[in-house]
């Protein structure tokens, strides 16, 4: 079988997380998450990143830190993961869901203006498979309107929009380090924070609510709980994992975009005959290879595709059932407008195998299979 998703290995992981250990030092914020933060923000241009437990916990600090609360709206795509409409409902805000744009599968920036109301406290835009949504309308919006912008840049390490690192355009910027990642630390993620105003505030939040972090820099002769917090800081031994690629990030980067640049040629014929729809890239925006998607006719034709790869040993999968039509979005959350694309679009959508250093008789199988499936 050939698996959708292999892990990112370098090589030297193992002896970073046993230096780690050697080194006694196996909690939160040790020297590789200290490398992992300096680099994260001299690569990105962020003013201050954070590691923490994962993406979805960085999500959770950008509400908590955007003062969300009870009786508060969000506004958001359906087609997410549920981690970024759960971070909304756990500060008992509302997430009102908004279409989808059918060629990045991002926000429709032209229909977020109509969802807001005089609850609305933020705009929660996902970067989908690394590649950015519109962020200048979307922050002329927010200004408008005296909104947060939160970016789920899960998928967008590496991507950019206008020149611009995702994840450092809005108010926060929430990766995910994830072992499906392009880079991973199997749980991870990271909090990426514009105004060096939050700085301290997110450390609190993130150092189980004490003052801890200025205390290890000297600012102060002891550390007391300050604050509202909780416990987002991973091991310094998943720091040192994800440290053995941050170091080789280029290198990473380049090797899926050959192999995501080798799919897309290979099934331009496809696309020409109307067979299927392959992703749009558009020209201000550079991604990232995190994911290849083809779009088939419907969703029978998709699930018969899907089915007809895995006899032929190769697992594809789609992806997200859209929010506002799971049990948890019908209870917790609305659609705003109509579902023009949001279910439609999500139907057709197919994900292939693509990981770092997938090897080329691997895509060749992929790609062979994807083509006898349309000559039958």
């Amino acid at each position: 079988m050939i698996p959708f998703n292999v892990p990112p290995f370098t090589g030297k992981e193992l002896a970073y997380v046993k230096q780690a250990v050697d080194n006694h030092k196996i909690c939160g914020d040790g020297p590789f998450t200290k490398k992992c933060h300096a680099w994260i923000k001299d690569r990105f241009g962020a003013p201050g990143a954070l590691l923490t437990t994962s993406g979805t916990t960085a999500l959770e600090m950008a509400t908590i830190l955007s003062g969300l609360q009870k009786g508060d709206e969000v506004i958001l795509p359906s087609f997410t993961f549920s981690s970024t409409a759960t971070a909304v409902v756990l500060t008992g805000a509302t997430p009102v869901f908004s279409d989808i744009r059918p060629d990045t599968m991002n926000l429709d920036e032209s229909r977020i203006e109509d969802a807001i109301t005089d609850k609305t406290k933020a705009i929660m835009a996902v970067h989908y498979a690394g590649v950015a949504c519109d962020m200048d309308p979307i922050l002329d919006i927010a200004a408008r309107h005296g909104l947060k912008v939160i970016e789920d840049a899960a998928q967008g390490v590496m991507s950019t929009y206008k020149g611009r690192a995702l994840g450092t355009i809005g108010d926060f910027g929430c990766f995910s380090f994830h072992e499906t990642k392009n880079y991973s630390m199997g749980e991870g993620g990271a909090l990426l924070i514009k105004d060096p105003e939050n700085i301290e505030k997110a450390e609190i939040l993130r150092e189980k609510g004490t003052n801890r972090s200025v205390f290890l820099r000297g600012q102060v002769d002891k550390y007391t709980w300050v604050d509202y917090g909780s416990s987002y800081l991973p091991s310094d031994m998943n720091a040192a994992y994800l440290w053995a690629q941050l170091e080789m990030a280029d290198q990473i980067n380049e090797n899926r975009l050959a192999t995501w640049n080798y799919y897309h040629e290979s099934f331009k014929d496809l696309a020409k005959e109307g067979r299927l729809v392959l992703p749009t890239i558009p020209e201000n925006c550079v991604h990232n290879a995190h994911m290849y998607y083809v779009k088939l006719k419907d969703l029978e034709e998709r699930t018969a595709f899907i089915s007809y790869l895995k006899s032929r040993g190769i697992l594809s999968v789609f992806h997200y059932v859209p929010l506002h039509s799971a049990p948890a979005g019908l209870r917790f959350g609305r659609f705003h407008g109509e579902d023009r694309y949001t279910t439609s679009e999500s139907n057709r959508l197919a994900r292939l195998p693509l990981y770092y250093n997938m090897d080329r008789k691997d895509t060749d199988a992929v790609i062979e299979a994807v083509h006898d499936f349309f000559r039958q």
